[in-house]
């Protein structure tokens, strides 16, 4: 039996990500500090004998060496989330996804595990060839713009993997993620659906960033746990970096529109320049697109869920919550 240590597995894609590997008869460590997973994520898991739960920050090695020498392999999620977050606690980001990766892949090593490691479209920075591919050259802003830092940590943290891959010949997979959502999802870190969705629901101000004509392509949550268990099978994803994401693109004033009517909501549509939600200088990317040929050539993966349904499962999702008397956070 596969036993699988995921990081950051209280969180919204580590706890889809626990379940499913449960379902296919794993047994699955999760370790998470709590700072942004929620422990309300896997508590519906508490009973199973499978599931084990270790409260801490991954940086603590010691904690981080026992539970390496027991599981086979790692999926690394554990990461600073979120541009708000990101904007507000850049000293944290930066430690976090350096300090946390560099934690990972030296236990990996010490006892040979294979390590998944999520990684995301920030690191194609300024990118102007669509859709973005795997080897595209990356362009990143000013580092005087800490909006910036996270896609550089990041992008520092495929550096490391890939030379624990080639120098340790450690079996390693990068995949990079494109603005997943779905479920659990969590609006309070600037994630853009729930908060639309948090918004209609409450009849407040649907807030949209800048002119509302940045575009972005959103993978459901459902389909993206398919293509990273897909990827920790395949043995033509070691030493790869790939992208995993939805084709469907939509600009940010029209995925607004969607949440408004799908919810039945009266709330109003207005604009938030990005100096006012963020900072003076706030650089943001007009379009976001994945290429997913080189996925589809490892494995027989396609994104199947369409942008209407996915919106439907997260207003279902904070409906349920509202009914349950619980907030949004």
């Amino acid at each position: 039996m596969t036993h699988a240590l995921i990081t950051g597995g209280a969180g919204f894609i580590g706890s889809h990500l626990a379940e499913r590997l449960l379902k296919a008869g794993q047994t699955v460590t999760i370790i998470d500090d709590l700072s942004t997973g929620q422990y309300a994520n896997i508590k519906p898991l508490e009973g199973n004998p499978n599931f084990h739960v270790v409260i801490e920050d991954i940086r603590n090695m010691q904690v981080m060496d026992r539970l390496g020498s027991q599981c086979d392999v790692i999926y690394h999620l554990a990461a600073a989330v979120g541009v708000e977050k990101i904007i507000s606690q850049p000293i944290a980001t930066i430690e976090i996804n350096i300090g946390g990766a560099e934690a990972v892949l030296q236990v990996a090593r010490r006892y040979r595990r294979k390590v998944l490691l999520a990684s995301t479209s920030e690191v194609y920075g300024k990118g102007v060839r669509f859709p973005f591919s795997e080897d595209d050259d990356t362009l990143m802003g000013a580092t005087v713009r800490n909006r910036w830092s996270y896609a550089a940590t990041k992008a520092i943290d495929e550096f490391l993997a890939l030379a624990y891959h080639k120098e340790a010949d450690l079996p390693v997979v990068i995949f990079r993620l494109f603005n997943t959502v779905g479920p659990r999802q969590s609006g309070q870190y600037g994630m853009v659906l729930p908060r639309f969705v948090q918004s209609a629901l409450a009849g407040k101000p649907i807030r949209v960033y800048g002119d509302g004509e940045q575009s972005r392509c959103f993978g459901n949550v459902y389909d993206v746990i398919e293509a990273i268990y897909g990827l920790s099978e395949s043995p033509a994803a070691i030493g790869q970096v790939v992208n995993i994401g939805s084709q469907e693109e939509v600009s940010i004033l029209e995925l607004a529109r969607r949440v408004k009517q799908r919810a039945g909501s009266e709330s109003d549509i207005v604009f938030v320049p990005y100096e006012q939600a963020y900072e003076s200088g706030f650089e943001d990317f007009r379009r976001r697109v994945p290429s997913i040929s080189k996925i589809q050539s490892m494995i027989e993966w396609e994104p199947t869920t369409l942008l209407d349904e996915t919106i439907d499962q997260i207003i279902h999702y904070y409906r349920e919550k509202m009914n349950d008397g619980g907030n949004f956070t």
